[in-house]
């Protein structure tokens, strides 16, 4: 009798063991994705969520803590998702390691997979602490230029970087947006930036030159490759973001186009009379869109009742209500806001032109229009500087509410 209960719980133990969950232990991970430009590493906050039935996970870039989908064990593996994006981190679960896969959609029927891994317990970024120093210090502003691997084409920026010690961050900005978070480390001469938004993965690595410059190689997902070099230049600047999109001569902006479930909402309607309205030209796709989501829908809760409005045009990689209509919805949740946000078109910039025939083209998402109490076209700004721009960032907005004050004044 005793042979058979202890066989028996042996039988017991043995399928339990065999059928429960691993466990995902809780705190920061140091993530890497496996690129052929070499690593590029984040961190992931890992947390039980208060239900116990999934996880909390942030993605950390610097001083960003960006909030991924909720995380849920199936059999083996932890999956992240962030759906907004069309994107999940897949990792099976064994210990102090994650090993699996970022898998993202490029278009409607073309992933994107990158191998993943994740290491609990580890919180440096490129190299430890007490790797190889410094040796030299690459704070300040600096005129840069892209090149594409292939192809050749050219993309004028600046980089602005921040170095305490080994720690390095900042950020690119360019005509058309920047690069938001990016955090790394100075190795000796070298530069290694990296940032992971579950939409884009950007890895910079850089040699100093003799003569001061910065020389090296920027992989963007899976397989774009550019190179790149720069300069200290504390006076460089980008064209005017002001001056690169505006209304053709005679022309009237306008704009009518349906809302997720289908309603065409116009500038004409009563909502928008009398008011100083804000059209966001956006894409869901976009991490530099959401970054001024974020900012306009938390600045248009507070300054309403001043008579004033937003609306949202998105402009989305399948434009079709079934496809991105429950994408624009998660993204007007996800972020709270309470403008609409309707679907315009094509993420193709020759196609949203077309689509606001009365603008001389489309440069850049996002891109930000401001109309007059009368429906005019008072000005038009040309991509976002983030909060990972920081004074740049702070800039903008207090342009943005200079503009804003003398609008709703008139």
């Amino acid at each position: 009798m005793k042979k058979y209960l202890l066989l028996t719980s042996l039988i017991c133990f043995t399928l339990t063991r065999a059928t429960a969950q691993p466990i995902v232990k809780p705190g920061i991970w140091r993530a890497v994705l496996a690129l052929k430009a070499g690593e590029l590493p984040f961190g992931l906050d890992i947390q039980p969520n208060a239900t116990k039935t999934g996880y909390t996970v942030y993605a950390l870039n610097g001083a960003e803590r960006l909030k991924m989908d909720e995380a849920t064990l199936k059999n083996d593996s932890l999956h992240i998702p962030m759906s907004i994006f069309d994107s999940e981190l897949v990792g099976h679960v064994s210990g102090n390691k994650l090993t699996g896969f970022w898998r993202k959609r490029r278009t409607k029927n073309e992933l994107q997979v990158v191998p993943f891994s994740a290491q609990h317990g580890l919180a440096y970024r490129f190299v430890p602490s007490n790797a190889k120093p410094a040796t030299t210090n690459l704070t300040g502003k600096w005129a840069t230029l892209f090149r594409a691997v292939e192809g050749g084409d050219t993309t004028l920026a600046v980089g602005v970087f921040t170095q305490k010690g080994t720690s390095l961050t900042g950020t690119f900005l360019t005509p058309t947006g920047d690069y938001r978070y990016l955090a790394g480390d100075v190795v000796g001469d070298s530069l290694l930036l990296s940032c992971f938004d579950g939409n884009h993965a950007f890895l910079f690595k850089a040699k100093q030159q003799t003569d001061k410059t910065l020389r090296g190689l920027f992989q963007s997902g899976a397989v774009y490759q550019e190179t790149w070099t720069a300069r200290l230049d504390p006076n460089v600047a980008l064209p005017d973001p002001a001056k690169l999109t505006y209304v053709k001569p005679g022309q009237t902006f306008g704009f009518a186009f349906p809302d997720p479930v289908g309603n065409v909402i116009s500038n004409n309607d009563e909502r928008f009379k009398n008011k100083v309205t804000v059209v966001q030209l956006l894409g869901t796709w976009c991490p530099n869109c959401m970054d001024e989501t974020k900012f306009l829908g938390s600045w248009l809760k507070k300054n309403r009742s001043r008579g004033v409005e937003v609306v949202g045009l998105a402009f989305e990689k399948v434009p079709t209500l079934a496809a991105s209509g429950p994408k624009i919805q998660r993204m007007a949740q996800r972020f709270a806001i309470d403008y609409p946000v309707l679907l315009a078109g094509s993420n193709n910039k020759d196609e949203a032109s077309a689509a606001l025939p009365s603008l001389n083209r489309v440069v850049a998402f996002p891109t930000t229009i401001f109309l007059d109490k009368t429906g005019r076209v008072r000005h038009i700004h040309t991509g976002f500087a983030g909060p990972g721009t920081g004074v740049y960032y702070d800039r903008y907005i207090d342009e943005f509410n200079r503009l804003l004050d003398k609008l709703l004044a008139e």
